[in-house]
């Protein structure tokens, strides 16, 4: 039986994962390993292990990386633990293989203890680039230390080729988190006012701000900028989901604690909506405002516009719904006008879905399944006459 493990350490991530894990554990000749850490075992975060639970997984293994802040240090020292667990886990698991997917720094942990533990890693969502943030630089790095990668475009796909990765390993499968919005059932608008606890006025807007990771103190003078834009909205319920455990992610948490406090009659805030809730949203508000990739990969599907805030995703390929601006009050009243304008929302209705057709778990699971080798050593893949294309 081969016995494959799958990483998470985030609500996001997880929500993604879910199809494919769900896929491993339906089979009777594979072995789910469903290891947790990060965010996941975080009260503040939600301990969101428990939805996991919920959803009927067995949790293999749990590792706590003993975050305590949100400094350059802090994340560090949990960078470290992190190692430190899966170290031991994996020795103890023995896994065949181990599916990550991303770039958050628990993830490049867990994929540098399974290089030396000598186990391959599948990696999910590579060749991305996202300038704003250091996650570019630990995606790359993951990229470089997996044997076998999964990409959502065409085009990310041979950006992992050009790194020197083999394209005999390297697969076109589409955006995994298509594959949730095609097959779960979402929510009634009742039910979602029901589970969120409010009622949506006239207009209603999803709100997911994240630090800028790759500039000093910038959280809240952009956040703040954000909020200001927000106020100028009428009859709008804002909806607002908390950052992940990102360096300087405790100021926007505090501003957004403050602002709902202020503005209880409109706005509510969430540390984790849950897949579930979240995609159920996207049916009933106006737009999504932030810089999450939740903005460039799953809304388009909904055909809503989101406004994406200063370079956080920068470099990514982004549909016409997405409206770019930069982190300045001006600039987001500006974008917040063209996403309420009729001629553009008509525009966006007929716009391709560029990362794939909802089925790539079923893609990943196809190839996981006939890998069966833990050979580690792999030559560095040189181009001659692959023919890149410009995003």
């Amino acid at each position: 039986m081969k016995k494959i493990a799958v990483v998470t350490g985030s609500r996001a991530e997880y929500g993604l994962l879910k199809p494919l894990i769900k896929l491993i554990a339906s089979k009777d000749d594979l072995e789910l390993q469903l290891i947790v850490t990060g965010m996941h075992l975080m009260p503040k975060f939600g301990d969101t292990y428990l939805q996991i639970e919920e959803d009927g997984f067995h949790i293999t293994a749990k590792i706590y990386d003993d975050l305590v802040g949100d400094s350059s240090r802090e994340i560090s020292r949990a960078m470290g633990n992190t190692m430190i667990g899966f170290a031991d886990a994996l020795e103890e698991l023995e896994p065949d293989i181990m599916v990550v997917l991303g770039d958050r720094s628990e993830i490049f942990s867990a994929v540098a203890a399974a290089l030396i533990a000598l186990i391959p890693v599948a990696h999910i969502h590579g060749g991305e680039t996202t300038e704003g943030a250091y996650d570019d630089y630990l995606r790359h790095a993951i990229t470089k230390m997996s044997m076998f990668h999964f990409a959502s475009t065409e085009i990310y796909r041979k950006r992992i080729i050009q790194m020197g990765e083999n394209p005999d390993k390297v697969f076109n499968v589409g955006a995994i988190g298509i594959d949730s919005i095609r097959s779960l059932n979402l929510m009634t608008q009742e039910n979602l006012e029901k589970s969120l606890g409010k009622k949506l006025l006239k207009n209603s807007v999803l709100i997911t701000f994240h630090p800028v990771t790759l500039e000093n103190a910038s959280a809240q003078n952009q956040f703040g900028d954000l909020l200001k834009a927000l106020d100028e909205l009428k009859d709008t319920t804002l909806i607002f989901t908390k950052p992940n455990s990102d360096k300087d992610g405790d100021i926007i948490i505090k501003m957004i604690d403050d602002y709902v406090f202020q503005n209880a009659s409109k706005a509510i805030a969430f540390t984790s909506l849950g897949q579930l809730r979240y995609l159920s949203a996207l049916q009933y508000v106006s737009f999504v405002i932030g810089n999450s990739s939740s903005g460039i990969l799953e809304v388009p599907y909904f055909k809503i516009p989101t406004i994406n805030i200063g370079d956080r995703q920068k470099g990514r390929i982004m549909p016409k719904s997405v409206i770019n601006c930069k982190p300045s009050y001006p600039e987001i009243l500006r974008a917040i006008g063209q996403a309420k304008d009729d001629d553009f929302l008509n525009e966006i209705q007929s716009q391709k879905n560029l990362y794939g057709d909802g089925h790539a778990a079923e893609a990943i699971l196809d190839k996981l399944e006939s890998f069966d080798s833990k050979e580690m050593k792999k030559p560095f893949y040189d181009i001659k006459d692959l023919d890149f294309e410009k995003p």
